[in-house]
């Protein structure tokens, strides 16, 4: 079987490959945007394919030959939706039997209801631009599903850890500086799945018969909490319980709309782009990344949004949930 891999060189991507191709389970094609993604995958004998993940006719030439093909990449909430409705048109160009969407537990929330499963209504108004992204995927991608001619099947892993993952290197930064923290002791609910299992739920994906159009949330067996997840790693780094600050449990925030990736992604700056000097592009780049610099003290994981030191809003949701 030959599985095409989008975002290849991602966490999750990057640990498919290596677990399908060294393992002898399928015939890889790492797909990836641009060919400086290929650094570590450039160590395995692969036939990659580089192109524009929102570019439904080059991504079909890419596909062409995979009869699965499964989608790791990350974007930014616009590029997601896009990238959803390009994958699929890119699958029925290229003949694709299955696609294997990386959808994310957050479609749920951060902190769902408890007795939340995947059969539980999705929402779009959430506090978090990204999660709304992925709910408005997973429907675009049942809309363009409904003519039949791709099987799809949504996985929802949550916090997916292990190494290379920002879940382990995150808080150790954090730990380092000095600023860690955590709600309720780390009490609340880590719904985590160790990355080695979730690639086993998407080689199920891609083999398992009768799935058709089914979404999965997938997760570890056990019930973890967050000061498991966390605890390990800062008594890895020679400190204690007491490392960690209590931060209080607050009500969500929500997100303004990201101007500057709404204008990026329309069709007038996507055609004017391709003209424009690629010095020009580096200084624009390099000017926008310095405006938007987080200031010095926050976590660097944190959203723009963030009012001010502490835990990200996306953060403070997930240490409360208790399903």
């Amino acid at each position: 079987m030959r599985v095409a891999v989008i975002g290849a060189s991602g966490f999750i991507g990057l640990r498919t490959v290596e677990l399908f191709h060294l393992g002898g389970l399928a015939e890889i094609r790492p797909v990836v945007r641009s060919t400086a993604s290929l650094a570590v995958l450039a160590r395995m004998n692969l036939a990659w394919r580089v192109c524009d993940l929102l570019d439904a006719e080059a991504l079909a030439d890419a596909l062409r030959g995979c009869s699965v093909c499964v989608h790791a990449a990350i974007g930014d909430p616009l590029q997601i939706v896009h990238m959803a409705v390009a994958t699929y048109e890119s699958c029925v160009r290229a003949g694709v039997a299955r696609l294997v969407w990386l959808s994310s537990g957050s479609v749920h929330g951060q902190n769902p209801p408890p007795g939340t499963d995947e059969t539980s209504p999705l929402s779009d108004q959430q506090a978090t631009a990204y999660n709304n992204a992925k709910v408005r995927a997973e429907w675009a991608l049942d809309r363009v599903g409904r003519d039949g001619r791709v099987e799809v099947v949504k996985l929802r892993p949550s916090v997916v850890y292990g190494p290379r993952s920002r879940w382990i290197a995150q808080p150790a930064l954090d730990l380092s500086r000095g600023r860690a923290q955590w709600i309720d002791s780390g009490q609340g609910i880590c719904n985590s799945i160790y990355v080695d299992n979730l690639v086993e739920a998407i080689w199920l994906s891609a083999t398992a018969s009768r799935i058709n159009g089914e979404s999965f949330i997938v997760g570890d067996g056990e019930a973890v909490r967050w000061r498991h997840i966390l605890l390990p790693i800062a008594t890895r780094l020679g400190f204690s319980e007491t490392a960690f600050k209590e931060f209080p449990r607050l009500n969500a925030v929500f997100e303004r709309e990201n101007l500057l990736a709404s204008i990026a992604q329309s069709p007038l700056y996507r055609h004017i782009i391709d003209f424009i000097p690629i010095r020009a592009k580096r200084v624009a780049k390099a000017v926008r990344s310095a405006w938007l610099e987080t200031p010095t003290g926050l976590n660097p994981w944190a959203r723009l949004t963030t009012p001010g030191p502490g835990l990200p809003p996306e953060m403070r949701e997930l240490q409360q949930c208790s399903w």
